[in-house]
């Protein structure tokens, strides 16, 4: 018997399928076992005659603030991209790993059936590419949404800001790292709409039984014809390049500097020195302490 707690829970009701990312006391980190269970629950309604349409959400505080990097980061257990930590990078292993957690984070977008992310919180560094992956994203006016790591130690692997946003906005928010709220993300196109967050459960409960009502064929076909736009303008190669270059943010010199410093101060105050705005050395600088972080302030937009 397993007695392990699923990462991702799943029922339906009223042709649809409710997907809960569910690791709240680490608001809904990826960890190494979600993205694989996450592909196994969207397999499953895909594969239930009576599901319509898909939801995804997350337990607790937040829909899903990113990988779990803690341990990795502090220990530098497999920072060289290696399963054993050995230190000693191997770039295919690293890619083959990354690309299978992409691959199960787009089992939503190649899904038959539609998939609808219900943000509330936080989505932001892995979260984001998850929430993305859907077909259709509502959030909370007051949630966040972003790609942080993009300062250091990341490139989006699934590639849907370029694709959501256009080139000039994408660049607005992988050359900054900065989050935005859902009023923004609505404003600009990232996501279908925001709504107060005592709204968000009624709004998605609306779209997702309007969507139910369509036959099943008739959502895969247009689904799969809009689909097939996207691939057109390049979308698979683009994510080829997206997850190998993750790889590489994680082993240039300002990413083995920033990993040093986790180890060093803590994972959590490595994230504050990446989001203050303040320079990254390149690997020969000295490793700051903690005490540095009191005047960097924040971005605007934070």
């Amino acid at each position: 018997m397993n007695d392990v707690e699923p990462t991702v829970l799943y029922e339906t009701k009223d042709r649809k399928a409710y997907l809960t990312l569910n690791r709240p006391d680490r608001l809904n980190a990826i960890d190494s076992r979600m993205p694989g269970e996450l592909a196994a629950a969207v397999k499953r309604a895909n594969e239930d005659s009576d599901v319509h349409v898909i939801v995804l959400q997350g337990a607790g505080r937040a829909f899903c603030t990113g990988y779990d990097l803690k341990i990795f980061a502090e220990n530098g257990q497999g920072a060289q991209g290696s399963a054993d930590g050995d230190g000693v990078w191997d770039p295919i292993k690293d890619f083959t790993a990354m690309k299978g957690f992409t691959d199960d984070y787009f089992s939503l977008w190649r899904s038959l059936k539609p998939t609808i992310a219900k943000v509330h919180g936080h989505a932001v560094a892995g979260g984001s590419d998850i929430a993305l992956s859907c077909d259709l994203v509502i959030m909370a006016e007051d949630a966040r949404i972003g790609y942080m790591p993009a300062r250091v130690w990341g490139c989006p692997t699934t590639a849907m800001w370029v694709y959501r946003l256009g080139a000039e906005r994408a660049k607005r928010m992988l050359l900054t790292g900065d989050t935005i709220d859902g009023r923004t993300a609505a404003e600009w196109g990232l996501v279908l709409q925001s709504v107060q967050a005592q709204e968000l459960d009624a709004e998605v409960e609306k779209l997702a039984d309007r969507i139910a009502g369509v036959p099943v064929n008739q959502l895969a076909m247009q689904k799969l014809m809009i689909n097939q736009a996207y691939d057109n303008m390049g979308l698979h190669g683009t994510q080829i390049l997206a997850t190998l270059f993750d790889g590489i943010t994680r082993h240039s010199p300002e990413g083995r500097w920033f990993q040093e410093f986790a180890a060093t101060h803590g994972f959590h105050q490595a994230v504050a020195w990446r989001d203050s705005g303040r320079w990254m050395p390149n690997g020969g600088g000295p490793v700051p302490t903690p005490e540095d972080l009191e005047d960097t302030g924040t971005l605007p937009g934070k």
